[in-house]
């Protein structure tokens, strides 16, 4: 039973012998990052690198549900990548927009 499953695992279209695989696993490096910068200060982040990374990850997120083989692998780190530069735009734009906020909470 598990001989069988990762057989076809290892077989299927976008499984680990395919760049299809490696490519969003690779891309984990990005999402991860973005993590890691969740403890920098909101003025240092960057606007058009978070719109990239966001608007990067809602437009694959939907490509990588239309395709054949369905991806996804490339589905979920698209997805975080989305999350996480909605959030990190989310606390560039508070930090930016509504600094009252940030002092009220002090």
């Amino acid at each position: 039973m598990a001989t069988s499953k990762l057989q076809a695992f290892l077989n299927h279209p976008a499984g680990p012998k395919t760049i299809h695989f490696w490519a969003p696993t690779f891309k984990w490096g990005i999402s991860i990052a973005n993590i890691a910068d969740f403890s920098k200060p909101p003025e240092k982040i960057s606007y058009p690198q978070q719109i990239a990374v966001m608007a990067t990850g809602l437009i694959w997120s939907r490509y990588s549900t239309v395709i054949t083989p369905k991806n996804w692998n490339l589905f979920s780190v698209n997805v975080a990548m989305a999350g996480t530069g909605i959030y990190q735009l989310s606390r560039k734009l508070r930090q930016d927009y509504f600094p009252e906020e940030a002092v009220a909470k002090e």
